[in-house]
């Protein structure tokens, strides 16, 4: 399977953000920890393990930080030791990992679902797997939707790899992916601002 450049960026553009469960690198260069959001994870329990550097955050875990909000049975997150961090987040019972991304410049969420979902620091990745989707919608409806077994995203160079499978969440184990022309994204954002100054 060969990385392709993203066809329809501003679906999977916000998908850093959606996917990096409050575990970015700090490298040289990096955003200052003291810029970014606060992060509040609630659960029903919390294992932390100093020398792995690992918590386990299991039972209805909820993670909010700014604008994105996260939605799985068990988180876990841990740190390499070259400071590099990642995380994991899955879902029990037929369930599925969930998480909502909110755009409010721009009128846009965007909402991902899967049985797990990965961050690699290091590699710069994330990842939906198993029963994945990715959907962006404006001003309320769906615009930009892709489904397979796997989504990945490369958050450096903004490629993306997707592939199917028999756990893929598109028919017949396929990857499907619906692009709406931009300019109709656009018209229904500008529909929405106009609608909210009215109000």
């Amino acid at each position: 399977m060969t990385p392709k450049r993203l066809h329809i960026p501003s679906l999977l553009a916000c998908t850093l953000l959606c996917l990096n469960i409050s575990v970015q690198a700090q490298t040289p260069g990096s955003k200052s920890p003291a810029n970014e959001p606060d992060t509040l994870i609630l659960s029903d329990t919390l294992n932390y393990d100093d020398v792995k550097k690992e918590s386990t955050f299991t039972g209805n875990v909820v993670m909010t930080r700014g604008p994105m909000t996260l939605n799985s049975d068990v988180l876990v997150t841990r740190e390499d030791a070259d400071g590099f961090q990642y995380g994991t987040a899955t879902a029990n019972n037929g369930k599925l990992v969930f998480i909502r991304q909110e755009n409010p410049e721009k009128f846009e969420v965007i909402e991902a679902r899967g049985l797990r979902a990965e961050y690699d620091g290091k590699a710069e990745t994330v990842e939906m797997i198993g029963q994945a989707t990715i959907t962006k919608f404006v001003c309320g409806k769906p615009f930009d939707t892709i489904s397979g077994e796997r989504v990945k995203y490369y958050q450096a160079t903004s490629v993306y790899q997707a592939s199917g499978g028999p756990n893929s969440a598109a028919r017949g184990g396929r990857v499907r992916s619906l692009a709406t022309p931009a300019a109709k994204a656009e018209a229904a954002a500008a529909a929405c601002k106009q609608q909210q100054n009215r109000q």
